[in-house]
């Protein structure tokens, strides 16, 4: 299955759903992963993890938006999703929640929404800190070898350690998770929105 995973920021899709995208690349899914906006040291960080997962340059497309300006290229970034819906032609999407109030996020969910509504099934990751409200329609079950490999994923961005230490704690990760999980009545899980379903 060809799989679109969508961030405004090197360390969203890592943050939001990274044990997810852990357990598909070990099902072997073909997976484009595309992040918005360059930050020179999260951006390497981002690679450094991507590679703790088995994939690497291939699978990426960095673009060169600044941080917090993505409101102001809502054109080009929807021409963006145009092309990858043409040549990647993704069954099923990943990214942020249009209920996310980074104004980065929501331009990445809204030009999301509007790019693959009619083509492909959309879901929406979880960045607690960024939602009032979020609707948990579908539960992804992990094991622990992906809830590693989220951690580790998420210990390469070390700029973003010191600044961010409780969103990055081993404990937070870990803690959302097993209440995903006992939601799923599974160990371990990670939720998503669900925007559109394909069958």
């Amino acid at each position: 299955m060809n799989v679109l995973f969508l961030a405004s920021h090197p360390d969203d899709v890592e943050m939001g759903c990274g044990a997810t995208v852990a357990k598909f690349a070990e099902e072997k899914h073909n997976i484009l992963w595309v992040v918005f906006t360059t930050q020179k040291r999260t951006s390497v960080e981002h690679m450094e993890a991507i590679r703790r997962i088995g994939l690497d340059e291939k699978n990426c497309l960095s673009l060169e938006f600044g941080n917090r300006q993505l409101p102001e290229h809502r054109k080009e970034v929807l021409d963006c999703l145009i092309t990858i819906k043409s040549t990647f032609k993704p069954a099923l999407i990943m990214g942020p929640s249009l209920n996310d109030f980074h104004q980065d996020h929501r331009v990445v969910a809204e030009e999301m929404m509007r790019a693959f509504k009619t083509s492909s099934s959309i879901i929406c990751y979880e960045l607690p800190w960024n939602h009032i409200k979020f609707d948990t329609r579908l539960f992804v079950h992990l094991e622990e070898r992906h809830v590693e490999k989220k951690v580790d994923m998420l210990k390469k961005f070390k700029s973003q350690l010191s600044v961010r230490a409780i969103k990055f704690s081993e404990e937070s990760i870990r803690g959302l998770i097993a209440v995903r999980g006992c939601q799923a009545d599974v160990k371990y899980a990670e939720a998503f929105e669900v925007l559109r379903w394909m069958l």
